[in-house]
């Protein structure tokens, strides 16, 4: 199984030279994007902020689709993720830490699909959050994901 495992992680020649060829450059910590958050987030635009409550928009890149064309699943948990801790950060305090996500994937969204993505505060108790984000297609309004995120962090009185 590992042997498996191992191959399957294995480039190819091309994959390789791609690889080679990406420039990352360090990040200095609370002032820019790391890699990660430039991949998974770039191009993401946020719409609307109310408090308890935002709305983003985001067209599928190739970078965030599986070998099929829809967008990753990955994908999918890394936006509850972002945008359901979004919607609980306090400017000026650290970022909470997620405790728990409940992710269930209704439908897809394909390559370059625009996506309304929605996190609502359901509930805070002390330092613990509770949210839900709704990944729609904006176009058709399928629902392509419902996600339930859990956070710890410091307790603010702002939501």
């Amino acid at each position: 199984m590992e042997r498996l495992g191992k191959e399957f992680l294995q480039l190819n020649k091309e994959e390789a030279e791609s690889v080679s060829r990406l420039n990352i450059q360090p990040t200095r910590v609370g002032f820019q994007c790391s890699f990660y958050e430039d991949f998974a987030l770039r191009g993401i635009r946020v719409d609307t902020v109310q408090p308890g409550f935002v709305s983003c928009t985001l067209k599928v890149p190739p970078r965030l689709t599986d070998k099929s064309g829809n967008l990753a699943k990955g994908a999918v948990a890394n936006l509850v993720d972002e945008v359901g801790a979004a919607v609980v950060h306090v400017e000026g305090l650290p970022m909470n830490v997620s405790v728990d996500m409940s992710i269930a994937f209704l439908g897809t969204a394909k390559l370059n699909d625009e996506l309304e993505i929605t996190s609502k505060v359901l509930g805070q108790r002390g330092s613990y959050s509770g949210t839900i984000v709704l990944v729609r297609n904006k176009a058709t309004r399928e629902l392509i994901a419902e996600g339930r995120h859990s956070l710890f962090g410091k307790k603010s009185s702002k939501l």
